[in-house]
């Protein structure tokens, strides 16, 4: 399935893109938490094999290294792997994304340490996500990943 930026995700985008890159990673991670339950991908090979490559290039990495390209994703550094992924269209990055999380959870990338608890100044963004349907914080994801760097 095929998603569109959703312009009413824009105020939430402007409000992720103040957080530090560590927060964001944690809001990403927590998000997909959120929403995994109702995750169907299915992409089409235009998507998948791009997104796949980007993945293998960071899981192939030192769990260092792969914190530190997560963060230079989300910053837009000129290296390698950034270039990689943002040579790759929006939907396949949101598929890096989630190949990323799932990593997370099987522990082949980097976990986010088990005692980490958001910082307060999230709340508000996070209680704002929350109430936005699942095709919406879809989108907004959309939009991260186009417009964050």
């Amino acid at each position: 399935m095929t998603y569109a930026p959703d312009k009413a995700t824009q105020p939430a985008l402007e409000i992720f893109k103040r957080f530090d890159v560590d927060t964001q990673l944690a809001l990403l991670w927590f998000g997909y938490l959120d929403v995994k339950e109702q995750l169907q991908p299915a992409p089409p090979e235009s998507v998948e094999a791009p997104g796949k490559a980007v993945f293998d290039l960071i899981q192939n990495l030192s769990h260092e290294e792969q914190l530190q390209a997560q963060r230079d994703l989300l910053q837009g550094a000129d290296n390698e792997i950034s270039k990689a992924y943002n040579a790759i269209s929006p939907n396949g990055r949101l598929y890096v994304w989630l190949l990323l999380s799932k990593g997370i959870e099987d522990g082949s990338i980097i976990p986010v340490p088990s005692d980490y608890q958001l910082p307060s100044e999230t709340d508000e963004f996070v209680a704002e996500i929350k109430k936005l349907e699942f095709e919406q914080r879809v989108s907004f994801l959309l939009n991260v990943v186009q417009e964050v760097r």
